[in-house]
């Protein structure tokens, strides 16, 4: 499994709601994409408290993962 890396570009991906956190996070960690599950920054929603931290390089195959396995996002943020 891929590891985010600290000062490496990231973004969060947001979900409507923590089941979808949680199935995010399996799915990526299944499609060897690094996640790791953070609170939301307050600045982008006060929704669903949990959000999934991606390398933002991968957004693209993050996207596609998600989209294939039918897991809902809102939205994907670059931090």
């Amino acid at each position: 499994m891929a590891k985010l890396v600290d000062g490496e570009e990231f973004g969060v991906v947001l979900v409507p709601s923590t089941s979808a956190a949680l199935r995010a996070e399996r799915v990526l960690q299944k499609a060897g994409l690094a996640v790791r599950l953070i609170p939301v920054p307050r600045e982008l929603s006060n929704n669903c408290g949990i959000a999934a931290r991606i390398a933002w390089g991968e957004r693209e195959s993050v996207t596609a993962a998600l989209q294939a396995a039918g897991v809902e996002m809102d939205a994907i943020h670059h931090l």
